[in-house]
């Protein structure tokens, strides 16, 4: 049970350290750490690496035992009665900074209550919040049932090989949620679709270059292609820049970015340039072809356009984008970002893609994971919910959604916060993956009680 001095100490505990989180959080963001090139002990490269370091510094300076698994993981922690193990996992990789920013990425501003830079929301700033929540639980000795362990990954934007070594190495805990998502609880996660779609090989193409997008699961804002073209025939339109280059004409699309598994009222600057090259006939017959075919994947993002939309009633619908696009080897290379539901299968979009081709097209390097889902009466879905209408005053349900956590690889875990849906972003902010990616200082301070009281709640039930 947990007292009422208990609770006020939470609150004291939250108001008291605020400067302190925004402080750390800094400490954190100031680190580009963007998957590099492998070193020795930095299997992702060095800026991961050195984020990881910092944050079992920051943990070691709280009094929390720390371990670093050999540069795919760390975590801090404090030890349980029993063998049994609650955790929370983060992680403290970002994706490329993308364009669009008006201060350095990598230089965490405060302003107006809010604080920017990458990865303040993803998952720098939650990352220090379970830090944070398990300084509380040391400072005021609480006794633990279960052990408390603060994971702290590496490798969540580019593949997630950091907790596939975790789980091959050590035991899975007992229950896990992930501070890397909205609020209140998600307990499922769509199934996930990558892989390329490849034109065949284009000769005496009119297309000299075609490059956008800075990932596979972020929507680009801009995309560039040179082509042979008489630059005073043509004329700009909306989201469409033209300039003369030696001869031909640089094509530029100026969309709106944002997440893969977000997708909506997003523009995808390479739509906007397909659409311009087909519009004003700038392409051989062979290139129409294909590009009509990426037209069709870029007209929306709910795959009716290449014949895979699906629905279920435990998630939203499919969702897919066009992240990066390069013309390599004389071939274009389209690759897209699928968030799926339970009434269909990576085989069956993968199959559905090559079909709405015509002939034009191969999916190449296509891998899938299927999605997942715990029932929301479970009991630490309950502790979860319940911790969070208490400290909210709201009645929210469980939800599930189309991004990728690090929850789907644990045999009991969910992802918990600290992101809002109804947070209406200031003019200066953008969103997780986007420029000027913002989070709202009152809005973590209020997750860092939220997961406090959480865990306190989760120490109480059988696991």
């Amino acid at each position: 049970m947990i007292t009422k001095e208990l609770r006020a100490a939470v609150d004291a505990f939250v108001a008291a350290n605020e400067e302190n989180v925004v402080r750390d959080i800094k400490r954190l963001v100031d680190i580009n750490s963007v998957e590099g090139t492998p070193e020795p002990g930095k299997p992702f490269g060095a800026g991961p690496a050195a984020a990881l370091d910092e944050a079992l510094k920051m943990a070691a300076e709280m009094g929390l035992s720390t371990n670093n698994c050999e540069g795919y993981m760390g975590w801090a922690e404090l030890p349980g009665e029993t063998d049994k193990q609650i955790a929370t996992i983060t992680h403290l990789d970002v994706v490329p900074q993308g364009n669009g920013w008006t201060a350095d990425p990598f230089d965490m501003q405060v302003r107006d209550g809010w604080i920017i830079g990458r990865g303040v929301a993803d998952d720098k700033g939650p990352s220090v919040l379970c830090l944070y929540a398990l300084k509380f639980l040391k400072e005021h000795n609480v006794p633990l049932k279960y052990g408390v362990r603060a994971l702290l990954g590496a490798n969540e934007e580019t593949g997630m090989e950091d907790v596939e070594y975790y789980l091959k190495n050590y035991p899975a805990p007992d229950f896990c949620f992930s501070p890397d998502a909205e609020f209140p609880v998600c307990n499922g996660e769509k199934g996930g679709f990558n892989g390329y779609l490849v034109s065949k090989k284009l000769e005496n193409g009119n297309i000299l270059e075609f490059t956008g997008g800075v990932a596979h699961n972020v929507v680009p804002d801009r995309a560039s292609c040179l082509v042979k073209a008489d630059f005073a025939a043509l004329s700009e339109r909306e989201g469409i820049t033209l300039e003369e280059e030696n001869g031909a004409v640089r094509i530029r699309g100026w969309g709106k970015g944002g997440h893969a598994a977000m997708p909506q009222n997003t523009v995808n600057a390479i739509g906007l340039i397909v659409n311009y090259l087909l519009d004003n006939q700038l392409v051989t017959a062979e290139e129409a072809q294909f590009l009509t075919y990426l037209r069709k994947l870029h007209s929306n993002t709910d795959g009716s356009g290449v014949g895979i939309a699906a629905s279920d009633e435990a998630f939203d619908p499919l969702t897919i984008i066009g992240g990066m696009i390069e013309l390599k080897d004389g071939r274009l290379w389209q690759d897209v970002d699928s968030r799926f539901p339970t009434s269909i299968t990576g085989e069956e979009i993968k199959a559905r893609l090559e079909a709405a081709s015509e002939g034009c097209a191969t999916v190449e390097e296509a891998t899938w994971r299927v999605p997942f889902y715990i029932g929301a009466d479970a009991a630490p879905i309950q502790a979860l919910i319940e911790t969070y209408n208490e400290v909210t005053g709201e009645n929210a349900k469980p939800f599930t959604m189309g991004g990728g956590t690090y929850a789907r690889h644990f045999p009991k875990a969910v992802s918990f916060g600290p992101e809002r849906l109804d947070t209406v972003l200031p003019e200066f902010g953008g969103p997780m993956h986007g420029a000027n990616e913002a989070a709202n200082i009152a809005q973590l301070m209020q997750a860092l009680k939220i997961y406090i009281l959480a865990i306190l709640k989760l120490e109480t039930i059988e696991l």
